[in-house]
């Protein structure tokens, strides 16, 4: 699932959530995906639009044993930019931010 969740796409820089570190765990409960996230603040307008992009990209939910899914936003810890992978900052440098 982690795999597929690289398609989901910052809608602001355009990089992918797992990298950038948003994703901070998954695990199945009784069929459901939980998907623990966070972002840079709680007052974030896009989580809509992320878990629109986690629907489709978890669309084929039985080629991983689930048959729903559940993001949990979460805020503690707070989201650092020491959690960005480094090919989150190679992504980030290629668009213009250089200071990771």
């Amino acid at each position: 699932m982690r795999d597929a969740l690289y398609d989901v796409l910052d809608p602001d820089l355009g990089v992918n959530v797992v990298d950038l570190g948003f994703v901070r765990d998954i695990a199945v409960e009784q069929g459901t995906a939980v998907i623990t996230m966070t972002l840079t603040s709680p007052a974030c307008p896009l989580t809509g639009v992320m878990e629109d992009q986690i629907r489709t990209a978890l669309a084929d939910g039985a080629g991983y044993g689930v048959n729903d899914h559940r993001v949990a936003w979460v805020w503690q810890p707070a989201w650092r930019p020491s959690d960005i992978t480094s090919e989150g900052r190679d992504q980030l440098r290629a668009i213009g931010f250089n200071n990771f």
